[in-house]
């Protein structure tokens, strides 16, 4: 698993919210917003919520190539 670990736009750390953000906004249920997971994180900036919305992991898409 690849967690981002610094914001691409600021450089903010944003490693030490990813396993929480994941296990919380895995757990949303239909119509909730993983938007209340980042405020009660604490993550602020608009570039650094992108980050953690918008990640992807893509070590199960490329594992079965190595």
């Amino acid at each position: 698993m690849m967690v981002p670990v610094r914001c691409f736009s600021c450089g903010n750390t944003v490693g030490e919210y990813w396993e929480e953000y994941e296990a919380r906004a895995s757990t949303l249920e239909g119509d909730e917003d993983p938007e209340k997971v980042l405020d009660e994180l604490g993550v602020e900036r608009h570039c650094c919520r992108r980050m953690l919305v918008s990640h992807e992991d893509l070590v199960d898409v490329v594992s079965p190539y190595q």
